[in-house]
């Protein structure tokens, strides 16, 4: 029995992904398990684990343990709408709550149900689930961590948007954490050129700062000694 096995068929098993038997040895099961999960959250479809895959897989440890909102975000990572339906509609928050994630877009409910975890008193939009119904939402910030970032999508004009929250950048796009992305919660990358605001919650202090990744979602060092 292999540890590190172990550990990565028990948080396969718990994302929804069947590893097989949880025995520490490593199979053809638990390496189709591992494609499953890469696959859904926008990495590349291979049985290896490196450290963006460990990363992914690992319990939500936030960056920014000031923002309950993106620690709510990061322990639904992986979850999908096909297979992960009914632990979605549980989680949702009440005003929410009625959709079927397979059914209706998602994306503003996942922001919603996180901020409503965070503060259980927090205003939401009218409608939650319209995407652009965010652009006002709160108070207008710059794309730091934690921020939540609307899109427009098929045209700057047309009713159509996606809403996420900032997870990083890199030169041409940001890093976006949400639902109803490949029908799961992953981290995405999302246009610059699409984005039609950043919004921060009102009365809470905007802590977050920009996050600089690689394409591949490598953090960069602007810190070497």
């Amino acid at each position: 029995m292999n540890a590190e096995t172990l550990w990565l068929q028990e948080r396969l098993s718990k994302l929804g992904f069947d590893p097989g038997p949880i025995d520490g040895l490593r199979g053809p099961r638990t390496d189709a398990a591992v494609v499953a999960f890469k696959r859904s959250i926008g990495l590349r479809a291979r049985p290896y684990v490196g450290p963006l895959t460990r990363a992914a897989l690992m319990p939500a440890v936030q960056k920014r343990s000031d923002l309950p909102w993106m620690a709510e975000a990061a322990k639904m990572r992986g979850l999908h709408e096909q297979r992960n339906t009914a632990a979605l509609r549980r989680w949702f928050d009440a005003s929410v709550s009625w959709i079927d994630p397979r059914d209706i877009p998602w994306c503003g409910a996942f922001v919603a149900t996180c901020h409503r975890a965070a503060d259980p008193d927090i205003d939401l939009p009218g409608n939650p689930l319209g995407a652009r119904n965010w652009h006002p939402w709160g108070d207008k910030c710059d794309p730091v961590f934690g921020a939540t970032l609307v899109f427009w999508r098929i045209s700057p004009n047309h009713w159509a948007g996606h809403v996420g929250f900032y997870y990083g950048e890199d030169d041409t796009h940001y890093h976006v954490l949400g639902g109803n992305q490949a029908n799961a919660v992953t981290v995405t990358r999302i246009a610059k050129s699409r984005l039609l605001s950043a919004r921060w919650p009102i009365g809470v202090p905007v802590t977050g700062r920009r996050i600089l990744l690689t394409p591949g979602g490598t953090p960069i060092s602007t810190n070497e000694a």
